[in-house]
């Protein structure tokens, strides 16, 4: 850990627990997040000045935020903790400079392309100021490519974030989720070559008992902060609990919704679900339509409900990073977990069908047995209206709800109650990386317009030979359709679906 080989700079000292162990990591990416108030900024700061103090004119930085008006306090206490060591900010260049010739330039990121900006530039540190404001991955991700070094300073990205905001998410995914304070290994990959190298990803949590000096000179700190909203915004403040959801777009999400796994009788109408997206991971739900009200454990569920008993994200688990498959290899691998299965009735994206390229994405899948039709068939149905549908089957009423999941169902369970309104796009999820989850969810709750569709088209679907094309789920080959449409037979029938 190269932190180890240098004394802290003049002025500045990190306090104990949390901050030392930030500044003492050798991880290459390293996320101090949680409460407010527990010494975040202060840590980005110390850092760099410790890496100047030890790296002089080899050591630069670049420090960002989304909105440049969330840079005025960082600047403002940078003049204090980089002052004694005689860095002058300077204010046409937005960055300070060091007398050995560190510099830690200053910059916002108001939308992603902004990153693009960067590109080409060389940093020995990347730091972001509250990761959880940007929507998505893609610019920070930009920004990590700038990290390099021709006299062999150590590189690193660093970053401070708490629960809530447009990014929550993605960063509870990325950071959070696969464990605190222990440095895990994971395996980078080069978009360009295809290359692998490993580094190292450390999340450090940050408690507001871990930074006793602004609770001393601030005692009426906590006072305010628990003012400061909704028990539920305050709760995420005072705790840094990132299970804690702010503002969530699907309203009436409870335990209610968990179902622990039960054969799913062969007599239930099954239905699959497809959502692609540009630079997100795809996601495949499978459900089940429940013919009757029926019990597990305590947990009373309605006729009618959709029942979410598997599904298939397509990341890589330990990174988050979305696999990269072809449509063969994803329908092979839908055949791979359906096995016997009843036949299911399809529904995907629509951006699958689109055939200005040639051949639609959803016939190259047809031929190989897997087979979907588009969500809305007549293309009238309002985007907003299906949310409301979405929004509705998971409050249910007082005979249970009308969507729920079996535990097994992690991605769904991890990211659906997160999810919150986008503020620039009225009655629209905020972009999220697992935003494909909740567009097939949406896809099953429209389920009973493609029933509706297939009926009034059921002269023109042409019935598959069982003799010719490649075999599909059940023995079944590609159905005459160019569309992918499912035959007749297997759209849904249970009445309470509508």
């Amino acid at each position: 850990m190269y932190a180890n080989d240098s004394a802290y700079p003049p002025g500045w000292t990190p306090q104990p627990g949390p901050q030392t162990d930030f500044v003492d990591s050798g991880a290459l990416e390293v996320i101090y997040g949680g409460a407010r108030g527990g010494g975040k900024t202060d840590a980005l700061l110390g850092d760099f000045a410790r890496h100047a103090a030890k790296w002089s004119d080899a050591a630069q930085g670049l420090l960002v935020a989304r909105m440049r008006v969330a840079l005025e306090p960082t600047v403002a206490r940078a003049r204090e903790v980089f002052g004694p060591q005689g860095a002058r900010w300077i204010r046409s260049r937005s960055a300070f400079e060091w007398p050995s010739g560190a510099c830690l330039s200053f910059g916002h990121l108001n939308n992603d392309a902004a990153a693009e900006n960067y590109q080409g530039h060389s940093y020995t540190r990347v730091y972001v100021e509250e990761l959880n404001q940007f929507p998505s991955p893609v610019p920070v991700d930009m920004l990590m490519a700038t990290l390099r070094s021709a006299e062999g300073a150590p590189c690193g990205f660093r970053a401070t974030c708490h629960p809530g905001g447009p990014g929550h998410v993605w960063v509870k995914r990325r950071y959070i989720d696969p464990g605190l304070s222990n440095p895990l290994v994971r395996l980078f990959k080069c978009p360009l070559d295809g290359s692998r190298f490993r580094g190292e990803r450390q999340f450090i949590p940050a408690r507001l008992e871990s930074n006793p000096a602004l609770l001393a000179r601030d005692p009426g700190y906590v006072a305010r902060l628990k003012r400061s909203g909704d028990a539920t915004r305050v709760a995420a403040a005072l705790t840094g609990d990132w299970n804690v959801v702010q503002d969530p777009f699907f309203e009436g999400w409870s335990a209610r919704n968990i179902l622990a796994p039960f054969p799913i009788p062969k007599s239930w109408t099954r239905i699959r679900t497809l959502a692609c997206g540009v630079d997100q991971p795809f996601s495949v739900g499978w459900w089940a339509v429940a013919p009757a009200p029926f019990r597990v454990g305590d947990l009373r569920v309605r006729a009618g409900a959709l029942v979410r008993y598997r599904e298939w994200y397509g990341a890589d688990p330990r990174t988050g990073e979305r696999l990269d498959l072809t449509p063969e290899d994803i329908a092979e691998a839908i055949l791979a977990r359906q096995k016997d299965e009843p036949f299911p009735i399809g529904i995907a994206d629509p951006a699958l069908f689109c055939e200005e390229d040639g051949e639609s994405i959803a016939a190259e899948m047809s031929r190989l047995g897997v087979h979907f039709a588009p969500p809305d068939p007549s293309g009238a149905y309002p985007r907003g209206g299906a949310w409301d549908r979405m929004r509705a089957r998971i409050a249910g009423d007082g005979d249970g709800p009308r969507l729920v999941v079996f535990d097994t169902c992690r991605d769904f369970i991890r990211t659906i109650p997160a999810l919150r309104g986008d503020p620039m796009r009225a009655g629209e999820p905020a972009w999220d990386t697992a935003l494909t989850i909740a567009e097939e969810t949406r896809y099953a709750c429209l389920a009973g317009r493609v029933r509706r569709a297939a009926a009034r088209a059921k002269g023109s679907f042409a019935q598959p030979s069982r003799s010719s094309g490649a075999p599909g789920e059940n023995g079944l080959s590609r159905p005459g359709s160019k569309l992918g449409f499912p035959q007749p037979a297997a759209c849904i029938t249970h009445p309470q679906l509508r």
